[in-house]
């Protein structure tokens, strides 16, 4: 589904909090079908990056590191 999200947890542990907030922020993008909210739906928005975030560093810290090493990234064709 979102293709720029990086896997979160490798074989070096957890990713960093700014980490987990970015790819909650993209999460919210992609399901909203916001790039950016209007002023209006600006908080609706930022209280749905907030949940996403909570939970994820929740999932991430009930879950052992991971044993499978991180693919490299396919280079681009065009």
């Amino acid at each position: 589904m979102c293709r720029s999200i990086k896997r979160l947890r490798t074989i070096e542990g957890v990713a960093g909090d700014d980490e987990i907030r970015a790819a909650a922020r993209q999460f919210v993008r992609k399901v909203s079908g916001m790039q950016q909210p209007a002023p209006k739906n600006a908080d609706a928005f930022e209280a749905a990056v907030d949940a996403v975030a909570r939970i994820s560093q929740d999932l991430l810290g009930a879950l052992p590191p991971s044993k499978a090493a991180v693919p490299a990234p396919r280079p681009r064709t065009r």
